[in-house]
């Protein structure tokens, strides 16, 4: 026989939306073995009706024909042979009318017994059972919704007791009655089969031993048939018993041990909270806003299902999509004085709800759950060891330290000397070679009493007088809607280097030193430990970009500039040693007009796995800064030194006109002085008054061309 389908028993307890589910479906198939067995009883039913009639209508035959030679006929005559032969068909019927009147009686017994026991008993009892099941849940649901509603901050020691009590023994009533109900549904599979075969072995066994009884022309192999089929029928009633005796014991079982859970809110020191899970489940009432104040609490079974939580009302099939948890962000809050309360918002800060537990313990497994998830820890390989190391790290994170120098000891070799200030890569990790800080105490980093702003400043807010100063904005407001003016161009619009990261804003604050990247361990280790004092869970998203020139933090939904850091202001940058979702970098600023008045500030930020492709990134943004600025004194020595060349160039060629104008002056001189040397030697000519205008006119062309 094939594997019997069986409700989990175990699971009662729980009493998720999928055990119900399967109950509904364990549920169906017994309203549907209940019409098929009513329509089988009828038949069966019909069957010994006529087999009853037959064995009546028989009986009534051979009497008639025993009463054949009473008879008197008007035209016939004594007839001995007939009458002879009708008395010996008269036996033969008489015996078949007994052999039918056996086998009514046998079909009562074998055939109609069974499935009137199966009809009457036991689907009554699934009924019944599934009366009670339904009024004890009804009762439990009431129970845990008078108890959802006990006051905080009025509590009321004899109704706390009273709604306690109630929640207790409508629980433990609704589990015992549910238990009952799965087993008698988990019986009934063996009890349909029992009830399908035992009346059709019966019937078939007494048809065979009224045919027996007339006949022996039945064949070996039906016999046979019938023989396995009977043989199966008690392997099952075997297998039912075993089964039955076994449901019996783990129903024991579970009422012991679950006798402490019936309480909503047990004792959390026989039952610790469990902080490393990636996966949960379990009833939340959930607040929805009917109008401006009011709201209503809905109880729905929600679970986890890889970065997405599920809600999963009673009746549904299949739970759908509440959140998308990733990078999400979830704290405990207070809300319309209800108890262990707490809000989930969406990474993008868009979406959030309201969900209430049922206990404490429930309350802070539900939101470490989601912490642990929102992190992708469920994306390891082994998700929960991976979240005991992140939560092990995140409780040494906030565990004071006296002092850096035994904090680092067994990490730095002695003697080596303080490298300059430089970029610290991400491969600085837990166990590599770092530089000795020569006893660096705690108060040269960090000064103590320091502020610690935990929130990034608002988009329309004024910038700050250090840092306008070292952006170069002179104190600009900053539009609220990214707009810039018509004659103002984008700083890094002609950068080569543009990547963008999605981080969290930590918080930040100032330090007294930032040559070291000591300094942003300690300021991560500060900073994460006043969080976890000061129960603060809410951070702000922003998008990151590298370019060339600055670092900036954009809203990523106005797309406006939080935040602008200068790159050459940026000294100092570093990932956490172990977490490397964690990094920091120090902002050099000038406090004052003198340079001597500079201030460091330390920014930590969380990100999604990719703090040291961050660290990377200002770090080839800076050797793009480096190299660009190299090539731009180069090209500037070029410019000046052809500029100097068209300088001299320009000198030489006004030298030479020079000299030319000086040589054709002297050659126009020379050529004037001839006419004057003739006439001091004594050779007159006497000209007309004619020759001598023509003359004066060639000598005036001649001068006119000499000096063209």
């Amino acid at each position: 026989m094939p594997g019997i389908d069986k409700l989990p028993i175990e699971e009662t307890l729980e009493d998720s939306p999928q055990t119900r589910s399967l109950l509904g479906v364990f549920e169906e198939d017994a309203t549907a073995i209940s019409n098929y067995m009513n329509q089988l009883y009828q038949a069966m039913h019909r069957i010994y009706d006529a087999q009853n009639e037959l064995s009546a209508a028989t009986h009534l035959t051979s009497k008639l024909l025993k009463e054949y030679e009473k008879q008197r006929f008007p035209l016939g005559g004594d007839d001995e042979v007939m009458s002879s032969t009708l008395q010996q068909f008269s036996k033969v019927i008489d015996e078949l009318s007994s052999c039918h009147a056996v086998l009514s009686t046998q079909l009562a017994d074998a055939m109609m017994f069974p499935i009137t026991q199966f009809k009457e008993r036991d689907l009554k009892e699934i009924l019944t059972l599934k009366e009670v099941f339904q009024i004890a849940s009804n009762d439990h649901d009431a129970a845990i919704n008078k108890y959802s509603r006990l006051s905080k901050k009025r509590e009321n020691d004899k109704v706390k007791y009273e709604v306690t009590e109630d929640v207790y023994t409508s629980r433990k009533k609704q589990h015992q009655t549910m238990m009952h109900y799965f087993c008698a549904l988990n019986t009934l599979q063996y009890k349909k089969k029992i009830a399908l075969l035992e009346p059709l072995l019966g019937y078939m066994q007494a048809q065979i031993s009224f045919f027996k009884m007339g006949s022996e022309n039945l064949s070996e192999q039906l016999e046979e048939f019938l023989a396995n089929i009977g043989t199966s029928v008690q392997n099952v009633r075997r297998e039912m018993d075993s089964d039955v005796e076994t449901m019996q014991q783990t129903i024991e079982d579970l009422e012991v041990a679950s006798d402490p859970l019936y309480m909503p809110d047990p004792d959390p020191t026989k039952f610790p909270v469990n902080r490393n899970l990636t996966r949960k489940a379990g009833y939340l009432n959930a607040r929805n806003k009917t109008g401006l104040v009011s709201s209503t609490w809905d109880r729905q079974f929600y679970f986890t299902q890889g970065g997405n939580l599920m809600s999963q009302a009673r009746g549904d099939v299949a739970g759908g999509l509440a959140m998308d948890i990733d990078n999400c962000s979830v704290m405990a809050v207070d809300c319309e004085d209800r108890r262990y309360c707490f809000q989930i918002t969406s990474f993008d800060g868009k979406k959030s709800s309201i969900l209430q537990a049922e206990s404490k313990k429930d309350h802070e497994e539900w939101i470490c759950t989601i912490n642990n998830i929102s992190k992708q820890i469920y994306l390891s390989e082994n998700p929960e060891e991976t979240a005991a190391r992140v939560n092990q790290s995140a409780l040494e994170a906030v565990t004071p330290s006296p002092s850096f120098q035994q904090r680092h000891e067994s990490l730095r070799p002695a003697g080596q000397s303080r490298p300059p200030t430089a970029r610290t890569s991400s491969s600085g990790s837990l166990g590599s070679e770092s530089t000795n800080l020569a006893a660096l105490s705690l108060d040269s980093l960090v000064a103590p009493d320091t502020p610690i702003q935990f929130d990034i400043i608002s988009p329309v807010s004024e910038d700050q007088p250090g840092q306008a100063k070292a952006s170069g904005q002179g104190g600009r407001r900053t539009n609220p809607f990214g707009e810039s003016g018509g004659n103002t161009k984008s700083e890094t619009e002609d950068s080569i280097l543009h990547q963008l990261f999605i981080v969290r804003f930590l918080g930040s604050m100032e330090v007294k030193s930032d040559d070291h990247p000591d300094v942003v361990y300690e300021t991560m280790r500060q900073i994460l430990a006043a969080r976890a004092i000061h129960n603060i869970f809410r951070m702000t998203e922003s998008h990151l970009l590298v370019t060339c020139d600055c670092l900036k933090l954009i809203d990523p939904q106005t797309q406006v500039t939080r935040l602008t850091f200068p790159l050459p202001c940026v000294v100092l940058y570093a990932t956490h040693q172990e977490n490397k979702r964690l990094f920091g970098f120090v902002l050099r600023t000038s406090g004052g007009r003198s340079e001597s008045n500079l201030s460091s500030v330390c920014y930590i930020f969380e990100s999604n796995n990719e703090g040291e492709k961050i660290c990377d990134s200002v770090g080839l943004a800076k050797q793009i800064a480096l190299h660009a600025e190299l090539d731009r004194r180069a090209s500037e020595k070029q410019k000046e030194i052809e500029r100097v060349k068209e300088k001299q160039q320009k000198e030489l060629s006004k030298q030479k006109q020079i000299e030319k104008d000086l040589e054709e002056q002297s050659r126009l001189i020379a050529a004037s002085s001839r006419p004057n040397q003739a006439s001091s030697e004594g050779q007159f000519v006497v000209l007309s008054s004619s020759q001598s205008e023509e003359s004066d006119l060639g000598e005036e062309g001649k001068k006119r061309e000499s000096e063209a």
